[in-house]
This record gives structure tokens, sequence and C-alpha cells, in this order.
């Protein structure tokens, strides 16, 4: 039967979930929590108020409470708070003598907690117990002196009850710790308060122990403000004293200065600026710059305003000096403002400092620059200091700097020699230039030299001069042209005729067409026209250029005689049979051009017909072109020139002639296929 009953028995039936797919609206275990938390908030319904109507319930409740603030004592020492809360809720009772108990029990426990000692004391104050609240005070800064709040709440206590002497006495005593300013301010203010001025005249206690700037300004205003100016004229000195030219501030100036210039002492306020000036650096005076401007446009004159520029500008340089002491613009610029304001020693000790930054390199390019600074030295102690002795050793000490077996400068050399001529020392002069020729010969210093000796119509020197300008240069044809006319305008023909047959018959020459030009010139001045030819036809033997031939065809036309056109004309047929062998086309043909220009005007029919009949006729053609790596670079037209001459001796040119005649034939008349001369092409 139980078996039976067993099988009979339902087995229960799972449930199974028809819809799996997933809700419409989530629910995150973050949503719970949240949720959770803020049911926590919900307000709850207060405890029932208790109401105590006798004194035993009362004691009951006292017992209940304090018994609980023990237990939480005595379950965490350390937490204040908790001894806080008793303290306080005994207070609350009227039970000061329990609350006192309770916070000395706490302060045994942690006697460094500033709360601790601030709830204490506020206790007593409440209470209206003076003397314990005193007695706290003085126990809390002497165990915490640098807690400021304990000596705040102590001497404000004493104020409040009106015991001057007790407040001042705590002030004292917190100044023997040497706090920070403001501990020092409020102790001022107190004294202010209650007009005790005297007691803080000639005080530098503050100033002492926090010596800023700042503090250094106000004590110094305290006196000039209750009128003591004296005190305070001595507090800025006293200041600037102390911090000396290492420490020096900018606003301990301004703050100086404008002392003074309330006391209408503008002189001394000048002294003050530019005192600070010369000691600031540039950066950390841009404030002393102003105020110092604007005191000058207020006060000052012109002068005064423009020292100031003067001083801005000059740390400025200074600057840029020190940064970059190669950078000789910035050094220029500097000396210009020295020698424009600065007296000479002032001057010259600049003058040293730029002429020691010699350039690093000895390459002339970097000392082009640099060679200027000692000409700039030199004129200025000769036109502005006028000392010819220090002019003498600055030109000296330079040319002994100069590296002349590298190079020289010729304008340094000239320099000194006019220098020493307009201080009518002659022999110095000649003295040096002849010791720069010696070291260094240039051709600025030939001529230079040679220059000085004409003007002092010394002619026997500029000779030799020349003698050994020629020695060193004789390419030179400049120098040959100018000797010669020297001798010109000495009279002396001969010499100068000399002169230029050894000139022309140098084997090296820079410009030798310039040279036979004034040769030939010299001549046609001399009327020497025999000798002119005669130096057309040896320079037509070393060249046939075509400017030759029309200027010897030009000058026998110029030439006064009978037979000038026919040597003229004579000229220009031997240039045509000369320049038939020249490549150059061009100036054959500007041979011709001249020639025809020359029959037009002094010829006839016959020659200028003549003539005609020997000009070129210009023809386009065309030349392959070879690139530099030797490939095909395409063709190119260029216009040549077919002399009629050429033409006749050249079969190819006269076949080229007829093959034209036959093409301009047959563009005139299309119709015919056939000339009636055309048997000429076979």
């Amino acid at each position: 039967m139980a078996s039976t009953a067993a099988g009979k028995q339902r087995i229960p039936k799972v449930a199974k979930v028809k819809n799996k797919a997933p809700a419409e609206v989530q629910i995150t275990a973050e949503q719970l929590l949240r949720e959770a938390k803020e049911r926590e908030l919900e307000l709850l319904p207060p405890p029932p108020k208790q109401k105590i109507t006798d004194e035993e319930e009362l004691n009951d409740y006292k017992l209940k409470k304090r018994k609980g603030f023990e237990d939480n004592i005595r379950k965490n020492r350390t937490v204040i708070s908790n001894w806080i809360k008793y303290a306080q809720w005994e207070e609350s009772l009227k039970e000061v003598q329990r609350a006192r108990s309770i916070y000395e029990r706490a302060l045994d426990v942690d006697h460094r907690n500033i709360a601790l000692w601030l709830k204490y004391a506020e206790m007593e104050m409440k209470n209206r117990q003076v003397n314990h609240a005193r007695n706290i005070w003085d126990r809390a800064i002497t165990i915490l002196p640098r807690v400021n709040q304990f000596w705040y709440k102590y001497s404000y206590m004493e104020e409040m009850l009106g015991n001057i002497a007790g407040c001042r006495q705590v002030f004292e005593r917190w100044t023997e710790w040497e706090p920070e300013e403001q501990a020092w301010h409020s102790y001022i203010n107190f004294e202010l308060r209650y007009k005790e001025v005297d007691k803080l005249l000639n005080s530098s206690a503050l100033v002492i122990v926090h010596p800023d700037v700042k503090n250094w300004i106000k004590y110094a205003r305290f006196e000039e403000k209750h009128g003591y100016i004296a005190h305070g004229r001595k507090v800025f000195e006293r200041s600037v004293e102390f911090f000396g030219e290492e420490h020096v501030d900018e606003h301990l100036f301004v703050a100086f200065a404008r002392f003074e210039e309330k006391q209408k002492e503008f002189e001394r306020v000048r002294v003050i600026y530019k005192y600070a000036l010369d000691r600031i650096p540039k950066q950390q005076a841009q404030e002393l710059f102003k105020f110092y401007t604007v005191f000058e446009k207020k006060f000052g004159d012109r002068r005064g305003i423009e020292d100031v520029i003067v001083s801005k500008r000059r740390f400025q340089y200074e600057e840029e000096v020190k940064a970059s002491p190669h950078n000789y613009d910035a050094w220029f610029d500097y000396l210009r403002l020295v020698e424009s304001d600065a007296d000479p020693d002032t001057a010259r000790e600049v003058y040293e400092r730029a002429i020691a930054n010699i350039p690093p390199i000895q390459e002339k390019r970097h000392w082009r620059r640099y060679i200027y600074l000692w000409i700039n030295y030199a004129l200025y102690e000769e036109l502005e200091v006028k000392d010819p002795e220090r002019t003498r050793q600055v030109y000296l000490a330079c040319l002994d700097l100069i590296p002349h077996k590298k190079f020289t400068f010729a304008k340094m050399w000239l320099l000194y020699g006019q220098f020493e001529i307009r201080q009518k020392n002659l022999q110095a002069a000649r003295q040096g230039l002849g010791t720069a020729i010696g070291k260094c010969p240039k051709n600025k210093l030939f001529k230079g030299y040679i220059e000085l000796e004409l003007q002092l119509r010394e002619f026997d020197r500029c000779r030799k001069l020349y003698e050994k300008y020629l020695e060193f240069a004789s390419e030179n044809c400049t120098t040959w042209i100018k000797f010669s006319e020297l001798e010109t305008i000495l009279g002396d023909t001969e010499r100068a005729r000399a002169i230029f047959e050894l000139a022309i018959g140098q084997p090296r020459l820079d410009m030798p067409e310039v040279l036979w030009k004034s040769y030939i010139d010299f001549e046609i001045e001399q009327e020497e026209y025999d000798n002119t030819r005669g130096l057309y036809k040896r320079l037509l033997q070393r060249t046939q250029h075509v400017k030759v031939w029309i200027s010897y065809a030009q000058y026998e036309l110029s030439i006064d005689t009978s037979d000038r056109l026919q040597r003229c004309r004579g000229i220009f047929e031997e240039a045509n049979k000369g320049l038939r062998s020249c490549e150059e086309k061009e100036e054959r043909l500007m041979l011709l051009e001249s020639w025809k220009e020359f029959e037009q005007e002094f010829g006839s029919d016959t020659t200028r017909e003549r003539v005609k009949k020997l000009l070129p006729e210009k023809v386009k053609k065309r030349r392959k072109l070879t690139a530099e790596d030797g490939s095909d670079a395409g063709w190119e037209e260029y216009y040549d020139y077919i002399f009629p001459e050429d033409a006749a001796n050249q079969p190819n040119l006269k076949l080229l002639a007829m093959a034209k005649m036959w093409k301009s034939f047959h563009t005139s008349h299309p119709k015919n296929k056939t000339s009636p001369n055309n048997t000429f092409l076979t």
C-alpha cells in the first residue's frame, strides 16, 4: 500500500518560461543599490519626547547619558570629538566644574589638539570665568607658541576686557617668537587704535625679523604719515645700505624718490634715480625708467628728459654688447650715443672695450667692420677731443695690430699719413706711407701716396713712386697712362713718349686697348701725324679689330689735307681685304656700313654703287645642336651673311642663287611648268 501510495504521489512540475525574450525595462545591480541607499535616507519619525517630572527621573537621565559618554570614551579615547560632546553636554546642564574636569582629562590624552584648547577657553569665556580663561590661554601659548589663533584670541579677549596693558604684554610675548608679518601688523594696528604712536617710532623690529622691501617702505611711510620726515628719510637710507648693491630693488628706489618728490627735493630725486639706474640691470629697471621719465617731464628741463632717454638706450646697448661682443654694429650705435652725450673719459673707455674684441679669424672679410672702430676712435680723438698725441697712438696701435703678412688696409695707412700732414709732420707721413709700400704694396697705397706728393708738388718723388708702382704692377695700364700724363703736364713729351713705348712693349697688360688709345690720342694732341699713322699700323699688326680700322679711317678723314679722302678710302679697302678671312661677319658688315656712310657723305655715285655691291645678303639657315653629353639637341635657326665677293669664289653659292631665281620665276608664272632658260640647271 505504501509503495502504491508513493507511486501515486505526483511529482511537481517545473514552471516553464514561455517568453524568454529580455524585458523591456532592465533593472541593474547599480539601480538596486542606489534605491536601497535612498530608502535609508528617508526621514524616520522622531523619537517620542521624554518629559522629566521629578528630580529622581532627572538623576536617572543624567546617569544614563554620562554612562553612554563614558562608554564611548572608553571605547576610543583618542577621538577628541567624543570628549568635546561630553563636555558641551555637561556645560549645557550648567555643570561647569564637571565640564572643566572633562576638558582636563581630554588634554591629558592629546594636549596638542588645537580645537580642544579653543573649545575649553571659549567655555570659560562664555561663563565669564576670566581668570580661568587667561590660565588656559597662557597654558596654550606656552605649549603651542606657533599657533597664531591662540595669540589672536588671547589678545582680542584682553582688549575686549579693557586690559590694554595685558593685551600689549600678550603682543610683546608673541613678537619674541618672531611670528609672521600679519602678527606684527596686528600689534601696530593695536597701538594705533589707542594712539600710542610714540611706542612705535624708531622701532625697527619688524624690518629686522622680516627684511623685505615692502616692510621697509611701510616703515618709512609710517614715519612720513605721522610727520617725522627726517626719520622717514633715515629709514630709506638705512634700507639702501641694508640691501647694498647686490640685492637692489627698483621698488625701493621708486618709493624713496617719490618720498623726496613729495618733500620738493627734486635734486635728491634725480640723484636717487641715477644712482639706481647705474646699479640695477636693465631688465629689472622698467618701472624705474618709467617713473624717472615722468618725473623729468613734470619737474625737469629738456636736458633732463634727454638724460633719461640716453640712460635707457645705454642700458640697452650694454646688454647687446654683453650678449654678442663681436657685434660691431651694436658697438657703433653705442659709441655714437656715448660720443654725443658723455665725457671723453667715458667715450675712451667704451672705445677701448670695443677694440678689445679682435676678430677671432685672420680673414679680411671679418676685419672690415672691426677696422672702422679704430678709424672712428682716431677721428674722435683728433676732431672732438683735439688730442693729437693720443690720435697718433691710436693709429700706430691699429697698424701694429693688423696682420700685414696676410692682408692690410690701405685706408688706415692713408688716414695716418693725412693726419701727420695735418699736424705738419711731413717726414712722419712719408715714413709711414713708405713703410706701408715696403711691407704690403697695394694699388690703393701707391695711388694715395702719389696723390699726396702731387698735392705737395714733389714731382721728382712722384716719378720715383711711379717707377716703384710699375715695378710692382707692370701690367696696370692705368698707371702707365697716368705716368705719361704727368710727364706731358710737366712738358717733357719725350719722356711721355718713352713711357708709352715701354708700356706697349710689356708682355702682359690688363687693358691694352685703353693704353693704345691713350698713346694715339697723345700723338694726335702733339700733332705728330706720321707717328700716329705708325702707331695705327703697329697696332693693326697685332690686331685686325674692326674698330681699329674704323678709327684709323676717321683719323685720316679728320686731318685737313688734300688727299684725306683717298687715304680714308684706301684704309677702308685695305680693311675690307684684311677682314675677308675674319670669321666674325658682323665686324665686316660694320666696316662696310661705316664705309657706306663715308661714301654717302663724301663719295660719288660710282663709289657709292661700288660699296653697295659689296654689302652682304642676309640668309636664314639651320644648324644642328649638340648637348653637353654629346646627344642630339635638335635644330636652331640663325642668320648668316653672304658677301658677293665670297659668292663669286664659291660655285655652290652661285648654284644656290640660280635656284632662287628659278623658284621666284615659277612663283610669278604658276601656269608655266618650264622656263625658257631651263637648260641652266644642267
